[in-house]
């Protein structure tokens, strides 16, 4: 079953058990990829597609939660921390910080690189194999630091 099939099952489910809260958030999902598929003319996006908006909305999701938590809106910070975790279990298991140490070394060895002008070659590397399953941020930063 894909990605967007089983989303859509879980609609259905949240519908029957007239989860409002749950259903809103699947309604969000949902809305979004549509709107890929609209603006893409494509007629149905693939798990990987999917998953890339899921990431974004994932990463949306994670800095408001700290624009409301500076600002002290616990209702909103809430509200997208529910958000947050009804979208990530719809994404690959994380990596663990070892795991993506060891593909930035890696990806470091293959490129050659050796200042922070190559940094774009070992990002398009790691990229596809750390999409939805680590913090890019955070990766860009120990990319940084491996460079320095």
């Amino acid at each position: 079953m894909s990605l967007k099939d089983q989303i859509t099952d879980n609609v259905k489910a949240a519908m029957r058990a007239k989860d409002k809260s749950l259903l809103a958030t699947l309604r969000l999902i949902t809305a979004a990829i549509k709107q890929i598929e609209v603006d893409s003319k494509i007629e149905s996006l693939d798990d990987k597609q999917v998953t890339d908006v899921l990431v974004k909305m994932v990463k949306q999701r994670r800095e408001s939660i700290e624009s409301y938590k500076s600002a002290g809106r616990d209702d909103l910070l809430q509200q997208e921390q529910y958000e947050l975790d009804v979208i990530q279990p719809y994404l690959p298991e994380a990596l663990s910080e070892a795991e993506v140490e060891a593909l930035i070394k890696d990806a470091i060895a293959e490129t050659g690189a050796s200042s922070m002008k190559e940094m774009g070659k070992v990002m398009a590397i790691l990229k596809p194999k750390l999409a939805g399953r680590a913090d890019m941020g955070a990766v860009s930063k120990q990319i940084k630091a491996s460079l320095s």
